[in-house]
């Protein structure tokens, strides 16, 4: 799949097909593609925890009210990020950083044939500081991202919209 047709194929997916289990060495191409991606000054402020545990999977529609697709999702993978480095360097676009890294991650489990959901955490205080909790990190929950074997087939949602572009 090239490019292109991935970004036109990607979807957010809200229902799997339960009990698919997911390689290992698709979980690290995917983390893998997430951290080729572009960062201010090359510093890297993101980190990941992948959870395969279904109470924790469970526990994650409890922080979050638009996380119901946990239920059949294979695995989760929080996206973290650190605003300061451990040099003590201010770390100002770890959210753009991490959002990069999010969208690496979905194309690439696309390509490995998964379907993904992102599913904001931060700012919203109550919902990171809960999964902060859940996953034991001082490191700031940006984003949870559900992954499985889709069982849905979602219609495009995203276009091009000339009148939102401005050519000077």
């Amino acid at each position: 799949m090239n490019t292109l047709d991935a970004i036109r194929n990607r979807r957010s997916i809200r229902k799997y097909r339960k009990g698919i289990d997911i390689p290992m060495e698709d979980i690290r191409t995917m983390l893998e593609a997430a951290m080729l991606a572009p960062s201010a000054r090359n510093c890297r402020p993101w980190e990941f925890t992948v959870i395969r545990d279904r109470e924790k999977l469970n526990r994650i529609m409890d922080i979050s009210p638009y996380t119901k697709m946990m239920e059949t999702a294979s695995l989760a993978i929080v996206v973290c990020g650190r605003p300061v480095s451990k040099e003590g360097q201010s770390q100002d676009f770890w959210q753009q950083d991490c959002g990069a890294a999010i969208e690496n991650l979905l194309l690439a489990a696309l390509e490995l044939g998964y379907g993904t959901c992102w599913c904001g955490l931060y700012p919203s205080e109550d919902r990171y500081k809960l999964m902060q909790e859940l996953i034991d990190t001082d490191a700031i929950p940006m984003a949870v991202i559900a992954v499985g074997e889709a069982d849905e087939e979602p219609a495009r949602r995203g276009f091009y919209d000339e009148a939102k572009v401005r050519f000077i």
